[in-house]
């Protein structure tokens, strides 16, 4: 996830030895992102104008400075969550296709493809990293410990929106608690 910022101040409005400070700044809020305190990424900054006092301006107040504006302006652009998806390979008995395919789709699962193989299975598909976390006793519960199951990443997509305003409530919830 990369960053690009660009410096289009003009006039001197910010002392160029500042923009390190407020580079500072943003990278440590997409660190511990705004939105639900997970990574930012893929965020173009642009600063454009600003102040400078005389006596009161330091890199710690443009490093503040650049964290809250890199905060309110990353919530108002409409910031979309990510989550991490995983090709999976499932090799199951033929008996348990059905319960295996249920079990998946349910789990938010893209089934991408079939192929027979002596008796079994094999069931690709692409799922969200958050729903495989009991898999692998699903499995063994549903098909009596006879499939077995491998995973990739692959890559990273925009979450649904319901799942986003899930994630959004629960962290609010969250930092209220502490």
């Amino acid at each position: 996830g990369k960053l690009v910022f660009v410096n289009s101040i003009v006039g001197g409005a910010i002392d160029a030895r500042f923009l390190p400070a407020i580079l500072k700044g943003i990278m440590g809020r997409m660190e511990q992102g705004p939105l639900t305190g997970s990574y930012a990424r893929d965020v173009r900054v642009i600063v454009y104008d600003g102040k400078m006092h005389p006596v009161d301006s330091n890199e710690i107040s443009f490093m503040l400075a650049g964290r809250n504006a890199f905060s309110t302006a990353f919530k108002n652009a409409g910031p979309k969550i990510l989550e991490p998806i995983y090709d999976v390979v499932v090799s199951v008995p033929s008996d348990y296709m059905g319960d295996v395919m249920s079990d998946l789709q349910g789990r938010r699962a893209m089934i991408m493809g079939m192929e027979s193989e002596k008796g079994f299975e094999k069931l690709k598909a692409r799922v969200p990293l958050k729903e495989m976390s009991s898999y692998s006793t699903s499995l063994s519960s549903l098909t009596g410990g006879r499939a077995s199951f491998t995973m990739k990443f692959s890559e990273y997509e925009l979450v649904p929106s319901d799942v986003q305003d899930k994630l959004l409530k629960e962290y609010e919830a969250e930092e209220k608690e502490e």
